[in-house]
């Protein structure tokens, strides 16, 4: 399997992120804090990683939730998945929301999230006055539900 090679800066105490088994598809993002978070329920909070990235042209990081601290804990991301474009050079931050009825902490080094890098296309628009059909054609939300 080909790696791509991304460049990194880490300015936490945390180690790389890395992927947990040889068929995960995210790495984990820890929290790079002075001190605990305390999210009160509903309450939101944007969560430092001190990790700066540069992906190459045509790629980006999605960063998603990570399934046990949701289910586990009530947290989640907001915006999920965000978006890291390739041409962002700013530390990874996280907006973690307390989705629990009781308060969470975050702790420094607590995984908060899971990053994964995808390759994308960018489009040029055609513009044309109709499409072509399909079977379901404008059918939307819903549409191919229980009978």
């Amino acid at each position: 399997m080909a790696v791509l090679q991304v460049r990194i800066v880490n300015q936490s105490t945390n180690p790389l992120p890395s992927y947990a088994t040889s068929g995960s598809s995210g790495v984990d993002l820890r929290a790079n804090l002075h001190q605990s978070v305390v999210l009160k329920p509903l309450e939101r909070a944007l969560i430092p990683t001190g990790l700066f990235i540069e992906l190459p042209e045509g790629f980006e990081a999605q960063v998603r939730p990570r399934s046990g601290l949701a289910l586990k804990h009530g947290l989640t991301c907001l915006n999920s998945p965000g978006t890291v474009d390739a041409d962002y050079r700013g530390e990874l931050k996280v907006i973690i929301i307390n989705l629990s009825n009781e308060e969470q902490h975050i702790n420094h080094g607590d995984r908060i999230a899971q990053m994964v890098i995808q390759k994308v296309e960018q489009v040029e628009w055609l513009l044309v006055q109709d499409l072509a059909e399909t079977e379901r054609g404008a059918g939307g939300f819903g549409h191919t539900g229980k009978q």
